[in-house]
């Protein structure tokens, strides 16, 4: 079963997609889709592209599911939650279309999840993705890391094996 992770962005929105058999887990590929600066393209021609680049990677890959990060709003920011909320929907919609099943995690789930701390800065975030698929290097940039993380979070959470730091927790090894 393949698994599509998505850290949603209008200028970078960050990919992963991964591999279950069984217990075990593989990277098939990372990467982004560019919606452009605010500078040289239209808001509307932004979420086209974010649209047409995560629709091309689920028909690449036909994922069984897509999990997608949450959206969040900080009240000093609430431009930048709108302008997420563009982008989250041309995801979706390309999910919809492409007939892939759609779940939601918080940022803070997801960062719990795989490090035990669910304020994690990007960094410990960045490696404990590279330890958990046995990478050689942290994924860059962040939001490779951050779709990768979304990914692992949902096949931990849907019955795969607990990440070791959630192992730690539980007492067992």
């Amino acid at each position: 079963m393949k698994i599509l992770g998505i850290d949603p962005g209008l200028n970078i929105t960050g990919y992963g997609v991964i591999e279950v058999a069984g217990r075990r887990v593989r990277l098939v590929e990372a990467g982004v889709v560019r919606g452009g600066s605010s500078s040289n393209k239209s808001l509307a021609e932004r979420v086209a592209e974010v649209y047409r680049g995560v629709t091309e990677v689920i028909e690449s890959h036909a994922p069984a599911v897509m999990a997608i990060e949450e959206l969040y709003s900080h009240y000093d920011r609430p431009k930048t939650a709108i302008l997420m909320g563009h982008a989250r929907g041309a995801i979706i919609l390309a999910a919809q279309l492409g007939d892939v099943n759609v779940k939601h995690y918080a940022a803070t789930q997801i960062k719990k999840t795989l490090t035990g701390n669910g304020r994690a800065p990007k960094s410990q975030m960045q490696q404990a993705i590279a330890r958990e698929l046995g990478l050689a290097g942290p994924p860059e940039p962040a939001d490779v890391a951050d779709a990768l993380a979304i990914a692992m979070t949902h096949w931990f959470l849907e019955g795969g094996p607990m990440s070791l730091v959630s192992q730690g927790k539980k007492g067992s090894s």
